[in-house]
């Protein structure tokens, strides 16, 4: 009688890691040595998910052992060195072990948003092969490549809304590096692995927008939508329409149901309320911060 209930505990609370990175440069709020930005933790939580955050500078058995009380991983925007940084160390051992569980049938999903798309390109191929691009506080519509309205990602959003998408600029970008659509197809490894969904361009260069891993549930976005919903400075890009918000809900609830596919836990209550994120207080940046709110982490 106890498992059938404990399983669907599982199913309706699954709990997401989103991994923390070195504090970024001329932050004035910054405390400690990592955060993490408070709007994808709240993008999570909209969709019904517990967040446990994941710390840099912990050893490798210590990460191990949260892999297996975890229900999925998300790697985040921001400005981390993603060849030499512990964020980049951290991101490759939940990497190497979503893979192997992959393989073993344990279905374990990674998103990637901005920077994190970008990290799994690297952990994919081996390889830096990200270009500059021009997409610094820009809104785009979305260029769909044939059939990817019925992936897996996108074939649960409403059909309006993928017309929003391609019509409308809604997506904001954030970022001066992305993954070129020629440096993708002369890579095999990435070929190989990852499914275009949509690309964008910044007038000469069109990059790689929207992804998913073919045999993995491997997501990644070099857009934010998290930011619409919970990031509010004044400035280009950051757009707070109806389709932009809902967009928001529809990502975060697609990544949430793919974690509660998973079946991983903690051994106790007590080491899955130590673990949430919810004993730290977000630090309130101001209005015309970047980031709205930070949590931070010694």
């Amino acid at each position: 009688m106890n498992h059938p209930l404990f399983f669907f505990f599982l199913v309706i609370f699954p709990d997401s890691g989103i991994l923390a990175q070195e504090n970024w440069e001329g932050d004035p709020q910054a405390q400690g040595s990592s955060y993490i930005q408070a709007s994808y933790v709240k993008h999570l939580e909209s969709a019904g998910a517990r967040v446990v955050p994941i710390h840099i500078n912990q050893t490798k058995e210590e990460y191990v052992k949260l892999f297996y009380s975890i229900n999925g991983f998300l790697l985040p925007g921001g400005n981390a060195d993603m060849e030499k940084s512990q964020f980049a160390r951290t991101a490759k051992i939940f990497y190497d072990l979503a893979i192997k569980a992959n393989d073993a049938s344990d279905y374990f999903p990674i998103w990637g948003t901005c920077q994190g798309l970008q990290q799994l390109t690297i952990l994919t191929s081996n390889k830096n092969l990200l270009t500059p691009t021009d997409t610094k506080a820009v809104t785009l519509p979305l260029i769909f490549s044939p059939g990817s309205q019925n992936s897996r990602m996108f074939k649960r959003f409403p059909k309006d809304l993928l017309q929003s998408l391609a019509e409308e600029n809604i997506t904001s970008n954030f970022h001066s590096w992305g993954l070129s659509l020629q440096n993708y197809s002369s890579n095999a490894k990435l070929k190989r692995f990852y499914r275009v969904l949509t690309t964008n361009t910044d007038g000469k260069t069109e990059f790689i927008s929207t992804m998913e891993a073919y045999r993995y549930p491997f997501y990644a976005v070099q857009w934010h939508p998290e930011k619409s919903p919970f990031e509010w400075i004044e400035k280009a890009g950051m757009i707070h329409t109806l389709s932009a918000i809902k967009t928001a809900f529809y990502t975060a609830h697609f990544f949430v149901s793919e974690a509660m596919k998973n079946h991983h836990r903690f051994l106790s209550q007590i080491q899955e309320e130590k673990a949430l994120i919810n004993n730290y207080q977000p630090v309130f940046n101001g209005l015309n911060s970047i980031f709205m709110q930070n949590y931070y982490f010694e």
